[in-house]
């Protein structure tokens, strides 16, 4: 069986076509064909040994990607073979609060992601896919979509009528924007492009703010929101962004940080008139399986970006390196 492995975080040549034993479905598990996959900055961050000094050594490459269950072993009751499933992001979380002992079980990273042309997969570790989503669409979910929602219906749910900022048009940001949009809310869009900008328009942000025409776009979004700021940010940044999210932000509002793009500093006395920082780690199956519910009740279909061969996967990370894209690269057999 084909797949790909991470070795190392030396760039591209960390990332290898392999050959692997065929997996099979052992108790409790479900054996996947897998269909499609979907590129993060967190795979570019990992392969580039900017991830917390994690360096790879066998995982299977990728934690994103659908599949159809073609066997099931001993006592599996959530699937049967022909399902169309998602592995999740996580290994291990299920439901409620993430532990400690979660994010070590992130696929694609210290254990295997998804990456092959077959996997075995715990069954509570699967998600069904919604029908009307082609198989690379939903490839897009496990990660970007669900981190986008997470942000905006956490602990502190967007309310319609809310404000939201979103920055840049990448697949997090692209995300958020469809599903803040179908909640009711209005949503400013930021982007150094004013093709990227009518992209965001087109998926259903109300104003946008060029930041090349506007470098201190926090007083765009000020002036936009007659001085009051907005309900949530979603924040994939990271210090180059993170003050200018605070300052654009209104208080009692919340700033939800998703990426370490860039580098910066920021002092907590920006956050003392009761604004809120909080810190995004994707989501659990029960997060997933909401968000999926969300998605099929509003029909929103994922941006894709472009589409590679699964023998070009290293032409997908090379595209993902440009960052010229909008939405999300995908690889598909």
């Amino acid at each position: 069986m084909r797949a790909y492995e991470l070795n190392g975080a030396n760039g591209l040549a960390s990332v290898s076509l392999t050959e692997r034993p065929e997996p099979t479905a052992l108790r409790g598990q479900i054996l996947i064909e897998m269909k499609a996959w979907s590129l993060n900055y967190r795979d570019l961050l990992i392969i580039n040994d900017n991830y917390n000094g994690l360096r790879p050594k066998g995982a299977l490459a990728l934690s994103d990607g659908v599949g159809e269950v073609i066997a099931v072993g001993s006592d599996v009751t959530r699937f049967k073979v022909g399902d169309r499933v998602s592995p999740t992001f996580s290994s291990t979380w299920i439901a409620g609060p993430m532990t400690a002992a979660d994010p070590p079980k992130f696929r694609g990273a210290l254990v295997d992601g998804v990456l092959a042309e077959r996997i075995a997969c715990d069954e509570q570790h699967a998600v069904r896919v919604p029908d009307y989503l082609s198989d690379a669409q939903a490839a897009t979910l496990p990660c970007a979509a669900l981190t986008a929602f997470n942000a905006l219906f956490g602990p502190r749910p967007l309310v319609s009528g809310e404000t939201v900022l979103t920055l840049g048009t990448g697949g997090v940001s692209s995300f958020a924007i469809q599903l803040a949009a179908k909640a009711g809310a209005r949503v400013i869009s930021t982007s150094s492009s004013d093709t990227k900008l009518e992209e965001a328009r087109k998926l259903g942000a109300t104003d946008l703010i060029n930041y090349r025409t506007h470098p201190e776009w926090q007083q765009e979004v000020l002036r936009l929101t007659h001085g009051r700021g907005v309900d949530h940010v979603v924040e994939v940044g990271g210090g180059g962004t993170i003050e200018r999210s605070v300052a654009s932000v209104a208080i009692g509002g919340q700033v939800h940080m998703i990426g370490a793009l860039s580098t910066g500093t920021l002092s907590p006395r920006t956050l003392v008139p009761w604004k809120t920082l909080r810190g995004i780690m994707v989501g659990s199956r029960a997060d997933h399986e909401a968000m999926n519910r969300m998605m099929a009740y509003h029909q929103i279909r994922p941006v894709i970006g472009k589409v590679f061969a699964f023998d070009d996967a290293l032409g997908a990370y090379g595209c993902l390196e440009e960052a010229a894209h909008t939405g999300k690269i995908v690889i598909e057999r």
